[in-house]
């Protein structure tokens, strides 16, 4: 374990000052930052994904913003082989990678080895399971894999049809490759710092506000503009943009979807809890608390330590 290279991670909901902890670290440490958000990785989706505007990205060296136009498709595994090879030339240079995000399956995806094969989409057999009900494709997963019926989100029809895909194209379950996978070392030792508030209502009113800066800064301008274009299904999927676009097709106002826009990312928070709470190596600090910085760089410093 002692060579394996050190990162650090800062994770949690959305809306609790991740990234900002991660350029205050990033400053004390010499670091450079590795976005670990599935959606900042499209150029022109920037109100909507809340990235940080480029001046403040000018301090601190990002990684892993903006890489792709929003009509391509990206993959899990893309990310991995992307995020890895940013993080290990960070490494290269001395400097230490900070991963930053809420969207827990891409970060696990670099820490730890690739969990799946690579294997190219089958288009007859994407075709074949896209042709099903949601009912029919959930009746399959619990059929062949009904371990990965009881983890996965029944409600997100990609991932469904993911775990379906792998085990028709490997004739291994989702639930084998995921136990495999735990049997091999990490990529990176890392220390997961995660981000929350106590009171459950202090973060669903910082994502309300959040929402009303984002329609202030011209969310629904931005989603108009999309909306014209060929987007990835993935890209069409976002939150606050899936919302608008619904508006946009039925003609109504934009700011009609400003409660569902927030109801939406308030349902996304809760996701994100719940998959970053079985982590038992998180380390969890109260968002937004007095000496935030000073208590992160301590766990930090300890950790980069050996102690």
């Amino acid at each position: 374990m002692t060579d394996i290279p050190k990162v650090i991670a800062v994770t949690g909901p959305t809306a609790t000052g991740k990234s900002e902890l991660a350029i205050e670290l990033a400053r004390r440490f010499d670091g450079e930052i590795i976005s670990c958000d599935s959606m900042q990785i499209y150029k022109d989706m920037d109100i909507g994904t809340a990235k940080l505007p480029p001046r403040s990205r000018k301090r601190i060296t990002h990684h892993m913003i903006d890489i792709i136009e929003p009509e391509a498709s990206f993959s899990c595994s893309d990310y991995a082989a992307m995020a890895a090879e940013a993080a290990d030339a960070v490494i290269s240079r001395g400097r230490i990678p900070i991963f930053c995000g809420g969207t827990g399956l891409y970060l696990d995806s670099v820490i730890s080895p690739d969990r799946y094969p690579e294997q190219k989409t089958d288009p007859v057999l994407r075709r074949t399971l896209d042709s099903f009900s949601d009912e029919e494709l959930i009746s399959q997963l619990r059929n062949y894999d009904p371990l990965s019926a009881e983890t996965v989100d029944l409600k997100n029809r990609r991932r469904i049809i993911r775990a379906l895909e792998l085990y028709f194209q490997t004739g291994i379950t989702k639930t084998e490759w995921d136990a495999r996978s735990k049997k091999l070392p990490p990529k990176y030792a890392a220390v997961k710092l995660g981000l929350d508030y106590k009171d459950r209502q202090t973060l669903y009113d910082r994502i309300d506000a959040r929402v009303e800066r984002m329609f202030e800064e011209g969310l629904a301008e931005e989603a108009k503009s999309l909306y014209k274009r060929e987007l990835s299904a993935t890209a069409r999927q976002a939150i606050g943009y899936k919302e608008l676009f619904s508006r946009i097709e039925s003609g109504e106002p934009p700011e009609n979807a400003k409660d569902a826009v927030k109801q939406a990312t308030r349902r996304y928070a809760k996701r994100q809890l719940t998959w970053f709470r079985r982590d038992p190596d998180a380390v969890w600090l109260e968002a937004g608390s007095p000496g935030l910085a000073e208590h992160a760089a301590e766990i930090v410093m300890a950790f980069l330590a050996g102690r």
